[in-house]
């Protein structure tokens, strides 16, 4: 069993303050700003008492946020966490400006080791670039407005076989043989989502201006470009993200008709509709890996153990230590999500399990980026734990792709077949989901004055050009909606194209580790160990991969996944 360590000593912060009371921590950061710094030493102990303030703040902020979605019906929760978004968090950014301005004006900050300081320097650069005071209590309402989002979706249920069901709950009869029930459910999730259509419109349209806005502040032409730098994307371009999105359409959205054109003939179908693409193709009962919570987690320890038994034992102390939140219930909020606690550097698990073989999917991505998080812990600066996002989701989607081959911990073999079958023609549904969210969100935000019914006649041309056929005929409008559904749109703007850039880093890792899983390992285990201390390139080729998603690396990665199938039986 893996040893846990203690709360890391603190050296600077006293134990005495109280993280969430800004009285307390206003003086932690005049002590910082009015410091003086001779000398590389001092300047590099600055760094790490900078580092430890922030962590703790951070994970203060995580805690509340944790409470917050894991009740949102909770008055209480919400308020704490509002309380620290509308009292501490302003001020925060703006002392943390105020400290990442004196250290890139140390003189002693020419004098660090390039290779140690390279990525800091460069991210410290492009925050001062950023932010504007201005912005502070834009970003504050713009945090609200995603909150409001995720309490109206939290808030969702639905009456269906006599007792009330959350959404993620309603998933499971999709999935069913009985064609009229899926009908059914699927009509009652739809007629749920529409009631909330108009706020949740609106909220879309007001998150559009703060942002627009707060670009404009920062002197940029469009939020398109504050976001890149936002997210530090140094190392790739919008006509990238547009290669990527021609890419998926001409080797992916093929594939993916072939086999939703596969799924109708084997359902005898004239046409597929939307509560037909879930459910198994034969007739097969649905997959059912596990009833309850438990027997999710000794199905996944399982799998982490026959991968590397470290894993599994960090995934135990994780459970032990109360670092899990997975099951569906009302009043939680939607999806699901890996938090950092950044002062005590271990991870928390949320998500929303509901007895499918998308929930085993789901924990293996998360648990990735919890070992992930765990690999980099020694890290002392803060700002290195953690990764660029297009190589954190390698380590998740990567996690789900090595246990493929392990799922017989929760089915016989002809269902574990069945399980990675799904695993491998998802990617091939996502990554168009993936380019069409892409794609939508550059228009969205290239095009900042226009208007919804514009912006629904763009969403139903990206279908055109990525979906599958599919019969919407008397649903129009849950088709024209079915972006709202999309948490990172309202929550992380312009977070999505990394999924696609990770899942084909993650592709390249599962065709090795095919081959060789040891080295697999050993190298993926290496990579995550960097944190975010070394640019992206070097981080997919530490692990094994290449970073590019151009055609010439997208088209042998889907023949790979037909070739595979190929020998899954049906």
């Amino acid at each position: 069993m893996e040893n846990t360590i203690a709360h890391p000593t603190r050296s600077f912060v006293p134990e005495s303050v109280n993280v969430g009371d800004w009285t307390q921590l206003e003086p932690l950061f005049l002590q910082l700003l009015e410091r003086e710094i001779d000398s590389v030493p001092e300047l590099e102990q600055w760094l790490l008492d900078s580092s430890e303030l922030a962590a703790l703040i951070s994970e203060e902020r995580s805690r509340r946020y944790i409470q917050m979605t894991c009740h949102t019906d909770d008055a209480d929760c919400e308020q704490r966490y509002l309380e620290f978004v509308e009292r501490v968090e302003p001020r925060w950014k703006s002392f943390g400006h105020k400290l990442r301005v004196k250290y890139f004006e140390t003189p002693s900050r020419e004098q660090l080791p390039k290779s140690r300081y390279e990525v800091l320097n460069r991210n410290t650069e492009a925050d001062i670039r950023l932010f504007r005071e201005e912005n502070i209590p834009l970003q504050t309402e713009e945090t609200k407005l995603s909150q409001t989002y995720q309490k109206l979706c939290g808030a969702m249920t639905v009456e269906f076989d006599g007792q009330e069901q959350t959404l993620p709950q309603m998933a499971k009869v999709l999935e069913e043989t009985d064609r009229s029930r899926r009908q059914a459910a699927w009509e009652k999730t739809v007629e749920r989502r529409l009631q909330d259509r108009e706020q949740l419109d609106q909220i879309f349209s007001d998150l559009i201006r703060k942002r627009n806005s707060i670009a404009r502040n920062a002197g940029f032409e469009d939020f398109k470009k504050y976001a890149f730098l936002m997210y530090k994307r140094f190392d790739y371009t919008v006509k990238d993200c547009q290669a990527f999105h021609a890419a998926v359409e001409r080797e992916v959205v093929p594939l993916a008709r072939r086999l939703a054109e596969k799924r109708r003939k084997q359902l005898g179908l004239e046409t597929l509709r939307p509560w037909d693409v879930s459910v198994d193709p034969l007739g097969r009962p649905p997959l059912r890996p596990f009833e309850t919570v438990e027997q999710l987690c000794s199905g996944c320890e399982a799998i982490f153990r026959g991968i590397e038994p470290i894993l599994a034992d960090r995934f135990v102390t994780m459970k032990e230590q109360g670092e899990l939140d997975l099951d569906s219930r009302k009043g939680k909020a939607p999806g699901g999500y890996l938090s950092s606690l950044d002062a005590v550097r271990r991870p928390f698990i949320f998500m929303n399990a509901a007895g499918l073989q998308r929930d085993v999917e789901t924990l293996l991505h998360e648990c990735g980026h919890a070992f992930h998080l765990l690999e980099c812990r020694d890290e002392p600066l803060l700002e290195y734990r953690e990764a660029p996002l297009e190589f954190a989701e390698v380590a998740s989607m990567a996690m789900e792709l090595f246990g493929s081959d392990s799922l017989t911990t929760f089915y016989d073999a002809d269902d574990a077949a069945r399980a990675k079958r799904k695993l491998l023609e998802g990617i091939i549904e996502v990554l168009p989901w993936i380019a069409r969210i892409d794609a939508f969100q550059l228009w969205i935000y290239k095009n900042p004055k226009h208007v919804k019914e514009e912006r629904t006649r763009y969403w139903l041309e990206l279908d055109e050009r990525y979906g599958i056929e599919l019969d919407w005929s008397g649903y129009e409008a849950a088709r024209e909606t079915s972006w709202q559904k999309q948490l990172h749109l309202y929550c992380c703007p312009f977070y999505y194209i990394e999924y696609g850039i990770a899942q084909l880093g993650a592709l390249q890792l599962w065709r090795r580790f095919k081959t060789n899983p040891g080295a697999a390992i050993r190298d993926y285990r290496a990579a995550l160990a960097l944190g975010g201390a070394k640019p992206l390139p070097y981080l997919f080729e530490t692990a094994g991969a290449q970073f590019d998603f151009s055609e010439e690396t997208i088209k042998p990665l889907i023949k790979e996944i037909e070739r595979e199938l190929a020998t899954l039986p049906e």
